[in-house]
């Protein structure tokens, strides 16, 4: 009789080990980390059961099914809970694609190059900020790649959002009702700049010059409706942790810019939205402003990090099912993660806050948010926030670094108010009304541009 050392419950077993006493550290057959840096791949890390949803589903569901309300129970373990209730609830559909595992497909390359070439080198400072051990701000890269505890998962995605040094997305979007109705239409431009940690060969070091003490800048503005176009709002983040942004934004109403309460981040940007500056990228505001992190589970996981591009759509726009009018969802594929760890944090920096804790999934391969969960303040699930993203790259179609390796991006999101049953959903598109266009790393100075306060008067106008 040949007994299998690992069994189906050998990777729940470790799991609930690590969770339960505290372990840090990816993988269960090896460490994840020190294996993606030797054989580029996280395959060996894991049990076949993790690396292919046929084998952990045993043969109930294989990659090209379409998930819905009547299967969608044979992976409920594999999902959070909002997207399980929208499946059940409102007709989402989502279709199960192959899982990859090379390394270089799960970060843009000139960030994965930082990463390694920096890794082991970040240390917390006394009160939580991320420096070099040699005392200087962080130098690029993920600064924590081989993940043990909450606060520096948090850190891993706050430090650089969109890991490029400077991107400028296009982003149509739209907010959609419980019954189905577009209530609101948004056109608008999400531009940022990394003042730390930069890792584009062309940059001069790791710091922007005359900008060492932030951490990043950040514009959004608006293109359309006519009602909201010109409205512009500017960030500037403090490399310090604990001090919350400044906030300026020209509102064409009063032709003017105007400085902003810096602590209003839990209200939406226009009419509608359901989305607030403390969502952005599950980490929109500063790490030490929330507190009491901790790890509360780690798991396999379905999420969306690869084939999220669709360039052979119009303006690389998801097609749409479920809700009312078959209107509220990206139709969207997942695959098998093997490992997510799932951490909460508390916004203890906000007493006025209506937000008890965020719980955010996040893909150790690449320490990328797939999916966050907020809760209000008596701790009933309020909203989802949940992304696709992977390199740009489909069988016809390419987009490519200096180098000429394959870029990376984030290339969809959807935010979604359970308690109201409202989706805001909006997506990385070629271009947005205005006669603007998405670019990573573009050959332009994005500060001098957009980013200033006269910047925000030409916006505006």
């Amino acid at each position: 009789m040949y007994i299998r050392k690992y069994d189906f419950d050998y990777s729940r077993r470790c799991f609930m080990e690590k969770t339960a006493l505290g372990i840090g550290g990816a993988g269960v057959l090896t460490s994840l980390w020190p294996e993606l840096c030797r054989a580029g791949d996280a395959s060996a890390a894991y049990p076949d059961e993790l690396l292919d949803i046929e084998a952990y589903t045993k043969g109930q569901v294989k990659v090209g099914d379409v998930i819905d309300v009547d299967n969608v129970e044979l992976v409920q373990d594999l999902l959070d809970p909002i997207i399980y209730q929208e499946i059940v609830q409102d007709g989402r559909k989502i279709f199960i694609q192959p899982s990859v595992h090379e390394m270089e497909t799960m970060y843009p390359p000139y960030f994965l190059d930082a990463t390694l070439r920096n890794q082991g080198q970040a240390v917390f400072d006394d009160v939580g900020n991320v420096y070099t051990k040699d005392g200087k701000p962080w130098i690029g890269g993920i600064p924590f790649p081989d993940v043990r505890t909450g606060n520096e998962a948090i850190a891993n995605i706050t430090l650089s959002w969109g890991r490029h040094d400077r991107c400028v997305y296009a982003i149509p979007g739209v907010v959609v009702t419980a019954g189905g109705s577009e209530q609101y239409e948004y056109d608008w431009i999400w531009a940022e700049q990394q003042c730390t940690g930069l890792v584009h060969p062309d940059a001069v070091g790791p710091y922007l010059p005359d900008f060492e003490h932030l951490c990043r800048m950040q514009v959004i503005w608006f293109t359309y409706t006519p009602e909201v176009r010109g409205h512009a709002f500017l960030s500037h983040w403090k490399y310090d942790q604990r001090k919350i942004p400044e906030l300026w934004g020209y509102l064409p109403a009063r032709k003017r810019v105007q400085r902003f309460p810096a602590n209003q981040r839990f209200e939406p940007y226009m009419a509608g939205m359901n989305l607030y500056l403390s969502d952005a990228w599950a980490s929109g505001d500063p790490m030490l402003t929330w507190g009491n992190y901790k790890i509360i589970h780690r798991g396999p996981f379905l999420g969306s990090p690869h084939f999220q591009w669709t360039p052979e759509n119009d303006n690389w726009m998801p097609p749409l099912v479920g809700g009312k009018k078959d209107q509220s969802y990206f139709y969207v594929g997942k695959s098998l993660c093997p490992e997510v760890i799932v951490f909460e944090g508390e916004p203890v920096g906000y007493p006025q806050a209506p937000v008890s804790k965020r719980r955010i999934y996040m893909d150790v391969r690449n320490m990328g948010p797939g999916m966050s969960v907020t809760f209000d303040r008596k701790g009933e699930m309020w909203k989802g926030f949940e992304g696709g993203g992977g390199p740009a790259e489909t069988d016809t179609r390419k987009m490519l670094t200096k180098d000429g390796r394959v870029e990376w991006s984030w290339w969809w999101a959807m935010s979604h108010d359970v308690q109201r049953n409202a989706v805001a959903r909006f997506h990385h598109a070629e271009s947005c009304r205005g006669n603007w266009k998405s670019a990573l790393d573009p050959d332009e100075n994005i500060v001098d541009q957009y980013m200033t306060k006269q910047a925000l008067r030409t916006l505006g106008n």
